[in-house]
């Protein structure tokens, strides 16, 4: 990996992120958590990525009880967003942002990143004066470094990079399934950064969980190598690319801690046999009809009907890919089951407004309807 050095406090390029915590009684496994931050610092990493809308708003104050409350300041970096839903004026900006940092317990962000942008929320953020914000609480000593996520094609990334040059970091979803996928454009928003010299922040790099389940022909594909668990695989694809800054990893337990430790502590890029076996596993989904869904819960939270879309696509995904019993079980008896049906869609669209994947969800949504009567 090119050392493109983020802030000098970057102990390493891996980072821990904290949208997918342990869960406990649907809260924060705080005692699980608080392993899971000693280990990753303990093993030499620093590096944490939160935003306020992350597990419905527990993923900021389990930061300060599990990291900022424990650790002297200068031991951790603390990445936070400012995220569409919270404000829809400049003067909401600032309120919104002290109450963040209030959540997570600290004085100043070290990086400070516009939310999720694409075409339609890139218009509100220059509406409201977000950008101009943020750079003036840099200014303040309140925000380290200004930087963006990113959802959207890369003629977008290209004029949001010309019009705030002085942006300092981009976080994009890069993935082997993705790199070369017309509807994310991971390889062409990896490269629109490289022109503008603005180091990577990778997201998703085993696209919520779908690189680590993998289909039996590919995961054995993987298991012909004898080095390394799926996860591995893919967080390597993704951090053995010039100008990536930080490899972001949703660590929901301590056996994915340690695995993810375990191979990122002393990195070393895919080699040429690895890579060819990640091209063969590429095929291999090609060849599926599978629904790319990331299950980043922004279209469920914004569901008049409460349908669990990640949920019910993952069961379509699941019976499509493995064939077994288990997805009609998991649909009727646990994600259904107390309402929020595919079937239940009207059809309004809020859904498809906010998929970073673009994805028809709607239409998606009857095939689900379809295929499990409901």
């Amino acid at each position: 990996m090119e050392k493109t050095i983020l802030d000098p406090k970057v102990k390493k390029n891996f980072g821990f992120g904290c949208m997918r915590l342990p869960m406990k009684d649907k809260e924060v496994d705080k005692e699980e958590f608080t392993k899971m931050v000693d280990a990753f610092l303990a093993a030499g990493f620093n590096y944490f990525d939160t935003a306020h809308g992350y597990l419905e708003g527990k993923s900021e104050p389990a930061l300060r009880e599990c990291l900022t409350s424990r650790y002297s300041r200068e031991e951790y970096v603390l990445t936070d967003k400012l995220t569409v839903n919270y404000f829809n004026k400049e003067e909401d900006i600032r309120p919104f942002f002290e109450s963040q940092l209030k959540a997570c317990g600290v004085e100043y962000f070290d990086f400070y990143l516009m939310h999720a942008q694409d075409r339609n929320n890139f218009e509100k953020y220059k509406r409201c004066r977000a950008y101009e914000t943020a750079f003036e609480l840099k200014k303040e000593g309140k925000v380290r470094h200004v930087g963006i996520s990113f959802h959207d094609k890369a003629e977008i990334l290209e004029r949001i990079l010309s019009t705030y040059p002085d942006i300092e970091s981009v976080q994009i979803q890069f993935n082997y399934v993705d790199y070369d996928d017309a509807s994310v454009e991971s390889r062409k928003c990896y490269e629109v950064c490289r022109k503008f010299a603005k180091p990577v922040i990778v997201m998703e790099p085993v696209k919520g969980g779908s690189l680590v389940n993998l289909p039996a022909g590919a995961k054995q594909i993987l298991d012909d190598l004898h080095g390394g668990s799926p996860a591995s695989y893919a967080i390597r694809f993704a951090a053995g690319f010039e100008g990536i800054a930080m490899v972001l990893s949703g660590m929901s337990n301590m056996q994915m801690m340690e695995d993810n430790i375990g191979f990122m502590k002393d990195f070393q890029p895919l080699n040429a046999e690895e890579m060819d076996a990640i091209q063969k596993v590429c095929a291999i989904f090609r060849a599926q009809n599978i629904i790319p869904c990331t299950a980043c819960r922004y279209c469920a939270d914004q569901c008049p009907k409460r349908i669990p879309i990640p949920e019910l696509f993952a069961c379509l995904n699941a019976k499509r890919t493995f064939k077994t019993w288990n997805a009609d079980y998991y649909y009727h008896n646990v994600h259904a089951a107390q309402g929020g049906k595919a079937g239940d869609c009207i059809r309004c669209g809020k859904c498809e407004a906010i998929c970073p994947q673009h994805l028809p969800i709607r239409s998606l949504l009857q095939e689900v309807a379809k295929e499990f009567n409901g």
